[in-house]
Parts: structure tokens; sequence; C-alpha cells
């Protein structure tokens, strides 16, 4: 779906058709149609419209016949009904540069953009480059969002993992270590790629603009670091439950075998009275009793044992 907006006296207006200094943002539904109308009507290269439908494109910046395009990832919630993915994936997003508009191109929702459109009022339309760099202080902010996010969901599922130890909450951990992985690999590209437009000036920044720019550099650096942080604690919290759930079986399993060995010593006992040959005491009154008895010692003596050799 085409949308078309325009920035006039402060407020953002939708309009029919893209004008200069419009900014042209496609969502889904798309349509292999409305990229080629676009792509006749404003001279841009079909392949940089097509691009954001490949969910694994890398980020990376792009110039054909005058038009720039930068591909940068970023992260949106997985509405995947399979209980094993990601809570969290990336999605690559398109920005075009042409001589008169703005377009940007979406697979998926973009909670990113959504922010831009609530912002873009404020945007200059003779700016495009201020446009740009805006578009990616929304995907930072999202990212660091989405990060809180995730180390809020680590730390109920940890609580609820060392009180309930329920299989339940260890696969919402492997899924929210899989989100993590997706957002240091995209956030890493992204580093590397805001570092080639500022180190290349990719886009013909003015110096306040590389300045805005350097410091999304740093902020992208800070969300990578913080993705990093998380994905090493998590990594360390399903190690150490790793080992407490293998020491519980080893306890499971010393118990299980101090039982076995209680309650072979009454069989024990059992079977040599059972025999069919003279035994002590066996004409006595009280012989039932006694074969009784002497189990259950051997089970305390047994049992107190390994009580004192803390094995229960």
């Amino acid at each position: 779906m085409l949308q078309f907006f325009k920035n006039e006296n402060g407020q953002t207006l939708a309009i029919d058709k893209p004008e200069n200094g419009a900014w042209v943002n496609i969502v889904p539904p798309l349509k292999q149609e409305e990229f080629h109308e676009i792509s006749e009507e404003l001279n841009i290269p079909l392949d940089f419209l097509s691009d954001s439908l490949d969910i694994d494109e890398r980020s990376r910046y792009e110039l054909e016949d005058n038009v720039k395009l930068i591909v940068i990832k970023t992260p949106t919630e997985n509405n995947s009904f399979n209980d094993s993915d990601a809570f969290f994936i990336t999605i690559p997003i398109c920005i075009i540069l042409t001589h008169n508009q703005v377009v940007t191109v979406n697979s998926f929702d973009n909670g990113a953009i959504k922010k831009f459109l609530s912002t873009f009022q404020n945007r200059h339309p003779d700016k495009k480059n201020m446009m740009v760099l805006k578009i990616f202080e929304k995907i930072v902010q999202t990212y660091i969002e989405f990060l809180k996010e995730i180390n809020h969901r680590r730390n109920t599922l940890e609580q609820k993992l060392y009180d309930a130890n329920r299989n339940e909450e260890l696969l919402d951990l492997m899924r929210i270590q899989k989100s993590l992985v997706y957002f240091v690999t995209a956030l890493r590209s992204n580093e590397m790629l805001l570092m080639k437009l500022q180190r290349t000036n990719f886009q013909g920044l003015n110096e306040e603009e590389d300045e805005f720019l350097k410091d999304l550099i740093v902020d992208t650096s800070q969300a990578l670091e913080m993705a990093n942080i998380y994905t090493n604690i998590l990594s360390s919290t399903l190690d150490a439950f790793a080992s407490i759930i293998s020491n519980n079986q080893n306890q499971v399993m010393k118990r299980l075998t101090s039982i076995t060995i209680m309650l072979q010593l009454p069989t024990l006992v059992a079977s040599i009275y059972g025999m069919n040959v003279p035994l002590p005491g066996q004409h006595s009154s009280a012989a039932f009793y006694f074969p009784i008895l002497l189990s259950l010692g051997l089970s305390l003596l047994i049992g107190f044992y390994f009580m004192r050799k803390k094995l229960f």
C-alpha cells in the first residue's frame, strides 16, 4: 500500500500523489504493480524497491542513477504462532533518496516508522538527510526499548524458573536467547553501516548532520553492548540452571539407590527364611517375629548410616 505525506505549516498531511519534498511510505500489503508504478514515476530502480522483501537482506548502501539506497535492519515483534520461535526478530527497511522525495519500503509493520510518522510534522521537507537520520534515531530507540523489554522478561522468567522449575520457562528463555541473537547480528551490521556512511559521507552531510550521525553511532554501539551483556547473562543463567538440574538428578539417584538398598535387606532375610532347610529357632513360638524384627533392624541401621553420610 502506498502512502504519501507532506509537511505543511507544522502539520502532517496525507496526499494522493508524490509531490516534491513528499515522503513516500510503502507498507504491507505490498503489491508488485505498486512497485512498478513508483519505479516509473520517480525513476527508482525496481530492485531498490524489492530488496526489502528479503527478510535476510543485510544492512548496506548503494548508488545507482543518482538514486541512493540505504538498507538498515529494524526490530519488530514476531507474530509467529510457533512456540519455539523468537519473541522478536529483525527485518530490513529500505530508505531511498531521490532528487525530490524520501521513499521508505517496509515488508512488515514497523514500529520505528510509526514513531517517525508521529514526529514528521517537525521535519523540513528540504532536509532529506536529517529526515533519514531521524529514521535511524527511531530505529535505535526501538532497539533499546525492545532490549529493556527483553531484560524485564528475562528477570521475570528467571524468578519463575527458580520457583517452579518448569520446562515452560526454560523454553521462553530460549526464545529470548534467539531474539538476542537476531539483535546482536543486526546491531553489529547497523553499526558498520553507520560508520561507513559517516566515513564516506555517502549522503553529503553538513557539519550539524555529521555530528548527529556520530551520536547515532554511539547510541547503536550502546544498544549492541546492551544486547551482548544480556546475551552473556542469559547464557550464564541457562548454564547455571543446567548444572542445578544435573545436581538435582544426582541427588534423586542417590536417594533412590539408598532406598533400593534398604528394601533389599528385608527381601534378603525373607529369602533366607523361606528356604526349605532347617533354620535356628524355627520351632520357637516367636519364629514368625524374628525375621520381621531382623529385617526392620537391618533397614533402620542402614538408614541411619545413610543419614549420617547425608545420602538422604
